[in-house]
């Protein structure tokens, strides 16, 4: 089978599509060029793959917006003050101008863009006709579907724009409010669910090329994720989480995928027998991945991975015999909370998330860091061509979700969610437990999942990232100096858990957006 790749390059060269990325840059909602391209099939297959390839850079961004603004990271520059350090302080002035939080809003949006481009040429052309598509619709629906996740989860009001847009329209458009974009990603996963298959098998243009593509499971997983995570409370701001107890249509869909119900019939998914197999670059793609991002090394960089830097210090590439740096000279999260606190002496996961330090030509460094997707076996020859996938979604986190549901009391009990557990810790290495509540499931998650950028959003939908995180804060970061200082804005209040409108989103439109309260 063909790979979906990721590639930017391909991207410019659709340049009557989304414009290069330098336009893509400069106007993140929309590029308002009038396409051209759409001719054949083949032009919306490549049209396709553009749409998966802005995704490219998500993981990178996501390690430090998502794992490192949580309590499994503590990463503080030694020297001056680095980009990710006002997202590690929770930094309110900072934040505001800070480059990740702007590459956030305008990556989702150019994404959005080749999205909305693609949806309006499918409706007006009919070189892409019957099943292909349909599943072209699915798919770019669910990508979407997926931007404005991201979006409302980092900013709550956003805004909603369903169709390519030029730039003074653009201008007019303020942010929506929660609830109507939660509006627009369900219709898009509906139609998602609806038109997708449940594996690809075959040949042909925009036929079953599979590997990498998105599955009607991958749809039910993510708008279970949806569900969820607008259940969750609203900590009195305009967040993620409404309070809208719709945990019954996640359990819903959680058990169509678990049990292969439903119409279309979700794949047979299943747990690898190990930990470590899951991220093998010899086992990709492997019965446990619901949807990942697709990477291969061709020696230039243009189709790599470099998402694993984010957290690897040089010295340890070094270490290995690597010949390039991580790209991380100064950023080196540790994860001493996670390490000593959460996981257990016998849990077989900590070896494979967590590096115990390493030492480079004589000299040791002892802090650890994440390393479960570094592997020799993968590399290229640059720090950004690396052949690993990102898996976004997998099979234990079904499991875990449906967990989720029944410690609610929702289509089962905290009986059955320790039960639920079971073959994870017996994977792990640990013995079974006979019952669990929500903080206990979400320690479950902190461990099964270190490393793959969940933690902030699931403290989010749990209700617990404040007294987490304020908890966490008196531990990893004490106060030094006489009087006494801290890097970490305490006490965390609720205005802190969503990050702010970027102040390049406000300047270029006066007066269009109000910014987020506590900035």
């Amino acid at each position: 089978m063909k790979k979906i790749f990721l590639s930017l390059s391909l991207a410019c060269a659709l340049m009557t599509l989304a414009g290069c990325e330098k336009d893509l840059e400069q106007n993140p909602l929309s590029n308002g060029s009038v396409p051209d391209f759409y001719k054949t099939a083949a032009d919306f297959d490549q049209a396709m793959s553009s749409v998966y390839s802005s995704l490219r850079a998500y993981p990178d961004r996501e390690v430090v917006l998502s794992e490192l603004r949580s309590d499994n990271m503590f990463a503080v520059s030694s020297i001056g003050s680095r980009d990710w350090d006002p997202i590690n302080n929770f930094s309110a002035a900072l934040l505001v101008i800070n480059p990740y939080v702007a590459d956030a809003w305008a990556s989702d949006y150019s994404t959005i863009f080749r999205a909305n481009t693609m949806l309006e040429q499918l409706a007006q052309n009919g070189a892409a006709t019957g099943s292909l598509r349909t599943r072209y619709e699915g798919e770019t629906k669910f990508i979407r579907a997926f931007m404005y996740l991201d979006l409302v989860r980092k900013f709550g009001k956003v805004p909603v724009i369903d169709k390519p847009l030029i730039p003074q329209e653009v201008a007019l458009i303020k942010r929506g409010e929660v609830a109507q974009v939660y509006a627009l990603i369900e219709a898009d996963l509906r139609t998602a669910i609806a038109n997708l298959p449940a594996a690809y098998t075959g040949s042909g243009v925009g036929a079953t090329l599979g590997v990498g593509r998105v599955t009607s499971g991958a749809a039910k997983a993510l708008l279970a994720l949806v569900y969820l995570t607008k259940s969750g409370p609203t900590y009195g701001i305009n967040g993620p989480g409404l309070a809208s107890n719709e945990y019954d249509k996640a359990n819903v869909l959680l058990d169509e995928i678990i049990n292969r119900t439903g119409t279309p019939i979700s794949a047979s998914y299943s747990l690898q027998s190990t930990y470590a197999n899951i991220f093998s670059p010899t086992n990709e793609n492997n019965s446990e991945v619901i949807f990942d991002l697709q990477y291969i090394s061709n020696g230039t960089g243009t189709l790599g991975s470099s998402f694993m830097n984010v957290v690897a210090p040089d010295g340890y590439y070094t270490s290995l015999a690597l010949p390039f740096s991580a790209g991380s000279v100064e950023i080196k999260p540790t994860s001493n909370d996670l390490n000593t606190v959460s996981y257990s002496a016998t849990d077989l996961r900590r070896a494979v998330n967590i590096q115990q330090g390493y030492t480079n030509a004589g000299t040791t460094d002892t802090r650890p860091f994440f390393k479960k997707y570094i592997n020799v076996a993968a590399k290229g020859t640059s720090r950004t061509d690396w052949a690993t996938n990102f898996i976004v979604m997998r099979y234990a986190d079904v499991l875990m979700m449906k967990a989720e549901c029944e410690v609610r009391n929702v289509g089962g009990s905290p009986a059955t969610a320790a039960a639920r557990l079971t073959p994870l810790r017996t994977r792990a290495g640990l013995p079974a437990l006979t019952t669990i509540d929500l903080p206990g499931l979400m320690e479950e998650r902190r461990r099964e999942f270190a490393g793959e950028n969940l933690r902030w959003n699931d403290l989010m939908r749990s209700g617990l990232a404040l007294t987490t995180m304020n908890a966490w804060i008196l531990r990893e970061d004490p106060p030094t100096g006489n009087p006494p200082t801290y890097k970490i804005t305490r006490p965390l209040t609720a205005d802190l858990l969503l990050y702010p409108v970027p102040q390049v989103e406000l300047s270029s439109a006066p007066g269009l957006y109000d910014q987020n309260p506590g900035y």
